[in-house]
């Protein structure tokens, strides 16, 4: 029995002298097609360009289909997951949905998804807001206000 052990370690495909490594395979004398030892520089004279030298606390990307949604932001001071942004790419805003805040009152109590009302919206203790949508996958990913500032809240946030 012992015999035939080792007869089967042998055989295996593991020991085998047809076994190849795929470090053998590869030709190391010409270069990736697919490398680019500047495209780190690049990406980043890419995001600087875009941002005209401005710093940014996150770009921002949807939570189910990564697309970038922001790439310049500023970070909620008391709620950390939360960003706010004026410049905003793949975003879509959705009319059907319109959030409304009474400002004497606190937003939790307040928010719904009621119609939208041309009166409402020109009042001032009425704040209101619509949804914004990541333009690939459709995904809530903030609101918008009056003032046209974008409030992200479900987002990945990633360092810039």
């Amino acid at each position: 029995m012992e015999g035939d052990g080792k007869r089967d370690k042998a055989d295996s495909p593991t020991n085998s002298q047809q076994t190849v490594s795929d470090d053998d395979e590869i030709d190391y004398t010409t270069k990736p097609e697919f490398y680019d030892p500047e495209l780190d520089n690049k990406d980043e004279r890419w995001i600087d360009k875009k941002r005209h030298g401005c710093d940014s606390d996150a770009v921002l990307s949807c939570p189910a289909c990564f697309t970038t949604l922001c790439l310049e932001c500023q970070r909620h001071e008391k709620y950390l997951t939360q960003y706010r942004a004026i410049f905003v790419v793949n975003c879509k805003i959705g009319n059907d949905k319109v959030l409304r805040q009474n400002n004497s009152r606190s937003r939790k109590r307040n928010r719904g998804t009621e119609g939208f009302d041309g009166d409402d919206a020109r009042s001032t203790d009425i704040e209101t807001f619509k949804q914004v949508c990541c333009s690939v996958c459709s995904t809530e990913v903030g609101v918008i206000d009056q003032d046209e500032v974008y409030h992200f809240y479900n987002v990945l946030p990633s360092e810039s």
